[in-house]
């Protein structure tokens, strides 16, 4: 839950819980936990839920975690760079109630490979697909055209703020 302030009302930031779950491995793949966290928040702010009570949860995997996920719940084998899980609707739970909005799972790994010819660089890539992630939690899609420019717009306007030019 959100911590509360002094007058014991709700935080007026979201809940960011941020674990970086990979074996270290030597790898230059770096998770700065508290800049992601507040990329999800301010995310988050953007979209208008900074008078909810909001809960996210962002996870770090390796690419074996991520291929697990994948194939158990998209039916895809292999490792993939963004997975949501949404778990509540903002616009279902009564105001006064915690929302749990959800889980994003990044593998780092393949951020930093498909960066080059993605976003163009590691940590381009790792905010794109944080934000991704955040937007699937919020219930935009991809599966139709129209949905795809609309999530890609909110994704473009997201990471301008940020001084980003989504590819």
């Amino acid at each position: 839950m959100n911590p509360g302030r002094e007058d014991g009302s709700a935080s007026d930031r979201p809940t960011v819980i941020v674990d970086d779950e990979r074996e270290p491995d030597g790898s230059d793949h770096a998770v700065d936990v508290d800049r992601w966290a507040g990329l999800v928040a301010d995310v988050l702010d953007d979209e208008g839920l900074s008078d909810r009570e909001v809960e996210v949860h962002l996870h770090f995997v390796d690419e074996s975690a991520i291929g697990d996920l994948n194939r158990d719940h998209m039916g895809v084998s292999g490792p993939t760079d963004v997975l949501a899980f949404p778990v509540d609707d903002p616009a279902m739970v009564p105001d006064g109630i915690p929302v749990l909005l959800g889980d994003v799972v990044v593998c780092p790994s393949v951020a930093a490979r498909q960066a080059p010819t993605h976003a163009g660089d590691y940590d381009s890539e790792l905010s794109l697909l944080i934000v991704h992630g955040v937007l699937h939690l919020l219930g935009h899609d991809h599966a139709e055209p129209a949905e795809t420019e609309a999530m890609q717009a909110r994704e473009r306007l997201h990471l301008a703020r940020y001084g980003m030019v989504r590819p």
